[in-house]
């Protein structure tokens, strides 16, 4: 049930079966949410942290006019609220962009693990560091890179976290994203981001097209996006 996530962990540092059991244990319940519904609402107050097991969820924010700016995505195997444990309400919203399997943890079963397994805390806590460390990347995306520059890092940066999790390889990865959701990621029109996909398709680098996302050359890719993983701390090291 929650082997993407041991999948996530496992490739910074070695989890424990002592370890890997309290984490299956700390879950109390799986449910699955349709796309499109709001899994947590802004101030609501929070008792459990989210696993996405499967499918596609976004934490985002909106001004009072409508308009909604995407700042993650998150894949399966991330929890998409762990740091509502110490926050205990979030600033944002977070919404099953496809239909997602879902795994709840209760705060007290997290507070449990604090208490016990201090290297499996602080595994726990690098999570919640790895969401800053990509949060920073999509600010320097929304502020400083060019259209086409930031459809190709967002690519980059999916093939990567997705095939950690076994679920893309070198030559792409299905993303049910609609175009309206990725300009929501990348502070684009839907129009500029239907007209930067066809320059990258042309460009031979990349294609998106029925859900799939198709890498036709990862190199040229990867410079045309100024791309460095080093912000996704892929080294297997002690923590």
């Amino acid at each position: 049930m929650i082997d993407r996530f041991l999948m996530k962990l496992r490739a910074r540092d070695e989890i424990g079966p002592e370890e890997e059991q309290a984490l299956r244990d700390a879950i109390s319940d799986v449910r699955d949410v349709p796309a499109d519904q709001v899994v947590i609402r802004a101030g609501q107050e929070m008792t459990v942290c989210t696993l996405l097991l499967d499918g596609l969820m976004c934490r985002y924010k909106d001004l009072a006019g409508g308009q909604r700016q995407i700042s993650e995505l998150h894949v399966a195997g991330d929890f998409a609220d762990l740091h509502s444990f110490t926050l205990k309400r979030l600033d944002h919203n977070i919404l099953a962009l496809t239909p997602c399997r879902i795994a709840l943890a209760p705060h007290e079963r997290i507070a449990e693990i604090t208490e016990r397994l201090p290297h499996l805390t602080r595994m726990l806590w690098f999570s919640t560091n790895l969401d800053a460390a990509i949060h920073r990347e999509w600010e320097l995306s929304l502020g400083r890179r060019t259209a086409l520059a930031r459809v190709a890092h967002l690519f980059c940066e999916l093939q990567i976290r997705l095939g950690i999790v076994g679920l893309a390889d070198e030559t792409g990865y299905e993303l049910k994203l609609t175009q309206t959701d990725m300009a929501e990621c990348l502070g684009l029109t839907s129009v500029h981001v239907n007209r930067t996909l066809k320059e990258l398709r042309e460009g031979g680098l990349v294609e998106f097209r029925n859900w799939r996302v198709t890498i036709l050359d990862q190199r040229g890719l990867e410079q045309a996006a100024e791309f460095n993983p080093d912000y996704l701390y892929l080294d297997q090291q002690p923590r």
